[in-house]
């Protein structure tokens, strides 16, 4: 057994031993002394825990401090009503203390009681039982808190035991700090019981036994007891402060002693205030400023000095700052972080700074919100946050976009003009800057705001600034869609969908395709501009043909023929007639001639000059379709349609390609062109 626990073995049998056996006067004294600087020792400990499980001994060590302060108070009372005498440490507490003065130490005993029982110790109960009620009723949740965290793989296996044991544990400590403060009040109305029951008897003993009259035998035992009360209140006091402080202490990073200070004299100009209040109160009253200024003195030098404390503090911090930033760019770790591309990326000059600023009342951030909400639900895709950001580097009103780190659109507008795109016919009425409207690259002019209620009248179209930028950007976002879909986006949408439809994801992946098959497929529909928002109809095409084959290619065909109610209500307003350009014979034999097979996949294999002249033909057709005022509309056989799309995407990208197996029968179709070849 160490030395620790023989110690503690024998204070126990010590405690025991008061209650029974007779203890001479000078070891009471002895006791009472250790007393004393047990209960100091507490206090001082429970002042500079930072929470209270630092301590969570206490509540087992109140019950023997307890305990302890009952034994002396047993030996003090048999040795009072014996002898007559305590030692010298309560005589000295019921003469020195209180002046010899019966009256005023049962005044001062009576004042201990009352600070102990009905201030400390019942606040202090009061918030024990409380803590426990919140402490149990919070269990369930924190624990819930860290299964998510340890799902998540935020926290490790170690860390969520380690979390749990200590909930378990404040649960446990309040718990136990419910029923110790219980001791603490039995304590005090122990103390005074036994202050009028040495009192009483200690007079009926002086008279009968000691032969004393009843004047000096109230003297001499009332003086021992308060004496005695008084040394068994102080200790009492401590350990019931340092029970509240236990009890009460909230979460921070410091002692009692650092957080008082730091959070007291938080605001050093408050102590100007004060001071100056205390000055005024000694010259406008009757009380004298020799009292009120050297106090008022005292609060504005404190203000003083820990002002400049906190300068320098705040100095030092902001010299700290730079240092660690300065080590972080040193360190190998700042390289690697350099690596990561925001998916999105808006970049403006500093000129339109007010279209971010909400305190201007730039509204592009919830702009961007809603752009994030109308593509999900116009491309059935999620799109990345935007990540928002001003650059020095740029004109004042120049802005541009970037996707995955390239630079995909750039434009300029005037924060303090509109922008009117004219109506077909133009009016030399209208003064303005001459433009380019950057979403469609149709002729604009920026006006003042004084030309915008004309330029209205003469049908133009106006658009503010923020609409410009909105626009812009949601155009290309949609344009660029299939470059934002990877494998980890895939993988959320079809996690997404085998919450609504399992099976139908387990027939798909991840046989007999993967999630990077997947991914191409869905791809490819963006490319085209096609939603892969109905993912349960595009799923069931791959569940049907993704055991014939893996052909990414052949798949998306499948898919887009699946999906026809839906391409066809992209393209047709209900009632018209959709009016197509189609490939003669010849060129749809030509392109079939063409297309090589190969083991990873099927291309098309024209000459250049063929494929030249190919792409001409169908240019000079869909510029004769734009008198229409629709938007041209390349129509082919099901089995070239994706070789075509091939061949003239790089020189006419915005011409949808669809095949017949795409639109519905009851779609009326009209030709109004025919793509052929020179004889």
């Amino acid at each position: 057994m160490s030395a620790r626990d023989l110690s503690v073995l024998l204070s126990v049998i010590l405690i025991v031993a008061m209650l029974i056996v007779p203890f001479p006067a000078w070891i009471l004294s002895i006791l009472i002394i250790i007393n004393i600087s047990l209960a100091l020792v507490v206090l001082l400990t429970t002042m500079n825990v930072q929470e209270p499980l630092q301590f969570s001994i206490f509540p087992s060590l109140l019950l023997l401090l307890t305990l302890y302060r009952l034994g002396l108070n047993v030996s003090t009372t048999r040795s009072i009503l014996s002898k007559g005498d305590a030692g010298s440490v309560v005589e000295t507490f019921g003469t020195f203390v209180v002046g010899g003065s019966v009256i005023v130490g049962l005044v001062v005993f009576i004042i201990l009681v009352i600070i102990q029982f009905v201030v400390i110790t019942k606040g202090a109960e009061r918030v024990s039982e409380v803590a426990a009620r919140f402490t149990l009723d919070a269990m369930p949740g924190k624990q819930m808190a860290i299964d998510a965290d340890l799902n998540a793989g935020l926290i490790s296996e170690q860390s969520a035991r380690e979390r749990r044991e200590k909930i378990s544990k404040e649960a446990d400590f309040y718990g136990a700090m419910d029923g110790a403060s219980k001791f603490v009040k039995g304590d005090a109305i122990a103390g005074i019981i036994i202050v009028f029951i040495n009192i009483i008897f200690g007079i009926v003993i002086g008279m009968i036994q000691l032969d004393l009259s009843f004047g000096e035998a109230a003297a001499k035992f009332t003086m021992l007891t308060v004496g005695d009360g008084i040394v068994s209140q102080i200790p009492a006091l401590l350990i019931a402060t340092s029970t509240g402080i236990v009890v009460t202490r909230a979460a921070s990073n410091g002692n009692l002693g650092t957080d008082i200070t730091s959070q007291l004299f938080a605001y050093p100009k408050m102590l100007y205030v004060a001071s100056g209040t205390i000055f005024l109160l000694g010259i406008g009253t009757p009380i004298e400023p020799i009292l009120t200024t050297p106090i008022a003195l005292a609060l504005g030098i404190g203000g003083f000095f820990i002002s400049r404390s906190k300068q320098r503090e705040e100095i030092q911090e902001e010299i700290i700052e730079e240092e660690v930033v300065t080590d972080e760019l040193k360190s190998p770790d700042s390289v690697v972080n350099l690596l990561s591309v925001d998916p999105i990326e808006f970049e403006f000059g500093y000129g339109l700074i007010p279209l971010a600023d909400s305190k201007q009342g730039g509204d592009l951030l919830d702009r961007i919100v809603m752009i994030r909400r109308q593509l999900a639900l116009e491309l059935g895709l999620v799109i990345p946050v935007v990540r928002i950001r001003d650059n020095i580097q740029l004109q004042p009103n120049e802005y541009r976009l970037k996707i995955k780190g390239s630079e995909v659109a750039r434009g300029e507008v005037l924060l303090d003009h509109y922008l009117a795109m004219s109506p077909g016919v133009e009016e030399e009425s209208i003064e303005g800057i001459d433009t380019i409207e950057p979403s469609f690259g149709l002729p604009a002019k920026w006006i003042s705001e004084d030309t915008k209620d004309e330029a209205e009248m003469y049908g133009y179209t106006v658009v503010d600034p923020p609409s410009v930028v909105s626009t812009h950007i949601t155009e290309k976002i949609k344009q660029h869609a299939h470059e934002l879909l990877g494998r980890q986006e895939t993988k959320q949408l079809i996690d997404h969908l085998k919450e609504t439809s399992p099976i139908l994801v387990e027939e798909v992946t991840p046989t007999p395709l993967n999630i990077g098959d997947v991914q191409k497929v869905l791809a490819k529909l963006l490319k085209e501009n096609v939603s892969i928002r109905n993912l349960p109809v595009i799923f069931e095409v791959l569940a049907d043909y993704g055991k014939v084959t893996v052909d990414t290619d052949l798949l998306t065909e499948y898919v887009r023929q699946a999906l026809n109610k839906q391409i066809t209500n992209q393209y047709v307003v209900p009632g018209d007639t959709l009016k197509v350009v189609t490939l003669s014979g010849k060129i749809e034999k030509l392109i079939a001639d063409h297309i090589q097979q190969t083991e990873h996949g099927n291309f098309l294999s024209l000459d250049p000059n063929t494929s030249m002249e190919v792409v001409q033909k169908v240019a000079e057709q869909m510029d004769q379709f734009n008198i229409y005022g629709q938007t041209p509309i390349l129509l082919c056989s099901p089995a070239v349609r994706m070789y075509v799309k091939q061949l003239i995407e790089r020189y006419l990208q915005q011409v949808p390609v669809l095949s017949y197996n795409e639109l519905e029968a009851s779609v009326e179709v009209q030709s109004i062109g025919v793509v052929n070849m020179n004889e």
